[in-house]
């Protein structure tokens, strides 16, 4: 609080040193004239004071026992005796209760103004050490993000460390998922749960753009509407946007209480997103560095390896959403014989072809990896059963359609068989959706290959 902004109440029953004590202070404080205790515990009700300077005796009430309530109801409020009738026990009395320092009448203007001076220098110290601990607090907080290796994690952590850093209950992070492009992520703090679902569901079917885009404090706009049109009650918003070096990119948004931002929380929020951003950078490094571990040699579409961390991740976000995904097992019909004909050279351009066959069949957020030989796994994410079974019979025909090229005028045909599983009906963890795919994938070709069955034909 800068010294023109400071607030004194004088409590004196005397006006006479109510009135002296205004003019000296006057232009360097805003002050407060009591004539005792009442007046002044009232005048601490409805704002704050920096400083009280209080007679020490007083009709109604002494200095020592306003200095005690004071120091009750209102801690943090700088309390000085004064009084004409001082002695040392009354003076040690009165520091040993908490008063900051005591004076003698009549008072000096020079030492009124000392008082004031020393009060708000020490106070101005006392904040700005608490904020540098505040700092310091938060600067270890965010060595958290370093662990994080999935962007979807460090949006997380970061709108918890964020809230906790400003002292906010309500925010929620919106970004993109490159991974799985036409999914935005999003994660809530401090809704309730139909609040929380509406609010994924209306930023989910809008793109984020992030571009040009700086922290800001925002009273109206598409934010709000979203907010309102679900009930949640909203005044100040702060956005922070957090971007990486490639396509990783989200905002933090913070919902602010009855009361306007203060500059500390704002910078408490950029230096969280500051933290993010260099988290975020690690985690794409990380990704295209797996990424490069992940990718079949062969077909350039993932590997099993993959495969087994992307099914994880999908079947945690399926539990916590309550949606389901499938597991197509896809199997080349008599395979073998390419490569007994036409050679590996053949076959492996034709395993190449496949997989971007695959590719055109599925959508961008499914994920298409190679399992082993000519076993291909594509992962369907926020599909049941039903349409499961509908895209492996589409790929089943289009393996048929399709002409592979094996070198100057010559082609392929070739046929494959698909099993079905779909969490949660088939399975709860990867190994059991796996599993099941791959039987219903052996039942299809018990039953004359170029079929497609699903795991609910398994007896």
């Amino acid at each position: 609080m800068s010294e023109a902004a400071a607030r004194v109440l004088v409590v004196d029953d005397d006006r006479f040193h109510r009135e002296r004590a205004r003019e000296v202070l006057a232009g360097r404080a805003e002050v407060v004239t009591c004539a005792g205790a009442g007046e002044a515990l009232a005048a601490l009700r409805s704002a704050p004071a920096d400083l009280i300077l209080s007679d020490l005796e007083m009709p109604g009430g002494s200095g020592l026992e306003l200095l005690q309530q004071v120091l009750r109801d209102h801690p943090g409020t700088d309390f000085v005796i004064v009084t004409a009738h001082a002695t040392i026990s009354s003076a040690v009395e009165a520091l040993r209760l908490g008063a900051s320092d005591y004076l003698l009448k009549p008072v000096r203007p020079e030492d009124l103004i000392l008082v004031l001076e020393r009060t708000l220098g020490r106070r101005r110290l006392l904040t700005e050490n608490r904020q540098l601990r505040d700092e310091l607090a938060l600067h270890q907080s965010c060595r958290l993000l370093t662990s994080c290796v999935e962007p979807e994690d460090v949006f997380a952590m970061a709108l918890d460390l964020t809230l906790r850093g400003v002292g906010l209950g309500r925010g929620f992070a919106l970004y993109r998922r490159t991974a799985l492009p036409a999914s935005g992520g999003f994660h809530g703090r401090g809704f309730t749960e139909a609040e929380e679902t509406g609010l994924r569901q209306a930023f989910s079917a809008k793109p984020l753009l992030l571009e040009g885009l700086g922290p800001q404090l925002l009273r109206r706009g598409e934010f709000h509407q979203v907010l309102a049109g679900l009930g949640v009650a909203v005044g100040e918003l702060l956005v922070v946007p957090v971007t990486g070096e490639d396509e990783e990119g989200g905002v933090l948004c913070l919902l602010g209480e009855q009361a306007p931002m203060r500059p500390g929380q704002v910078a408490h929020a950029q230096l969280v997103a500051e933290h993010a951003e260099l988290a975020l950078r690690n985690a794409e490094r990380y990704r295209a560095a797996r990424e490069r571990a992940f990718i079949d040699d062969v077909t350039e579409v993932y590997n099993a390896r993959y495969l087994l961390e992307a099914l994880d991740r999908e079947i945690r976000r399926a539990e916590r959403y309550g949606t389901e995904l499938s597991i197509l097992f896809l199997d080349l019909d008599r395979f073998k014989l390419v490569n007994d004909t036409h050679g590996h050279l053949v076959g492996s351009n034709t395993l190449r072809q496949l997989s971007r066959l695959l590719e055109g069949c599925v959508r961008q957020v499914d994920t298409v990896s190679r399992y082993g030989g000519d076993e291909f796994t594509i992962l369907l994410v926020d599909t049941g059963e039903r349409v499961g079974r509908t895209i492996a019979e589409r790929i089943r025909q289009s393996v048929e359609r399709h002409a592979f090229e094996a070198g100057p005028g010559r082609t392929l045909r070739l046929t494959c068989s698909l099993g079905v599983s779909t969490y949660p009906a088939h399975g709860r963890t990867r190994e059991a959706l796996l599993d099941a795919a791959d039987k219903a994938m052996y039942r299809a070709k018990s039953l004359g290959r170029n079929r497609v069955a699903s795991a609910s034909e398994l007896d």
